[in-house]
């Protein structure tokens, strides 16, 4: 096991910060996988995939002109409604996403979506690598009702609220240009797509800080809402 992946798993399970460039990495994901294996090991099981930089504006802040992915795990899912613990976060932020649930190797339903990001990196500062090796912070995600696939989810207003009040405000369409696109990158980065694992196709905003006792909530045309509460 390479020493950046033990330093990210340890930063994982104490909810300590690394600062960015204290480890080299030659193949970050590579690095990722290790760090997943690891979770693996204590139990977890994936249960899908997650797009990073699915907005053309963040691809070129970052000097790339393709998507990122990680893996989403068992232990990452919240209930619609439920309880997100802050007690093992560093720094934790939500993005309003639309969910997709595979079926044989296709898109079988769509669902509106909350993901839970939180660098392991401090001050939520890292490189391309950096971040593509920390399983592209995934920390956690909600899922809300599963619907049949519109014929139209290209462009669908998306808000983000917290505590009932409209923080951000977005389209479906800063997801590629259409969410399914999004799918399709899954599948060919993954490789492969098992039935009933869940793909989240990226954020629709920007990502907002979510603090002790806030109630965050998505809410996309069409769609419907997802939810969760901050622990106090």
């Amino acid at each position: 096991m390479t020493s950046l992946a033990a330093a990210l798993d340890n930063a994982l399970t104490t909810a300590t910060e690394l600062a960015s460039g204290s480890f080299p990495a030659d193949d970050p994901y590579a690095v990722q996988r290790e760090v997943v294996d690891l979770r693996l090991a204590r139990g977890e099981k994936v249960v899908g995939v997650k797009l990073g930089l699915t907005s053309k504006a963040k691809m070129q802040q970052m000097g790339v002109d393709s998507v990122i992915w990680g893996w989403l795990t068992d232990a990452m899912r919240i209930e619609d409604g439920g309880v997100l613990d802050l007690g093992p976060r560093i720094h934790p932020k939500v993005e309003p996403e639309v969910a997709f649930l595979v079926r044989g190797g296709a898109i079988a339903a769509v669902a509106p979506a909350l993901e839970v990001i939180d660098s392991r990196w401090l001050d939520f500062k890292f490189t391309l690598d950096e971040v593509i090796a920390d399983n592209t912070s995934a920390a956690g995600f909600v899922v809300g009702s599963w619907q049949p696939v519109p014929a139209d989810v290209d462009d669908l207003s998306v808000q983000l609220l917290i505590d009932g009040q409209v923080v951000e405000t977005g389209s479906t369409s800063a997801i590629l240009g259409d969410p399914r696109e999004a799918f399709s990158e899954a599948l060919r980065l993954a490789g492969t797509l098992e039935d009933d694992w869940i793909v989240l196709a990226g954020a629709a905003t920007a990502a907002v800080r979510v603090g002790p006792g806030q109630s965050v909530r998505v809410e996309v045309a069409g769609l419907g809402a997802a939810a969760l509460k901050a622990s106090s």
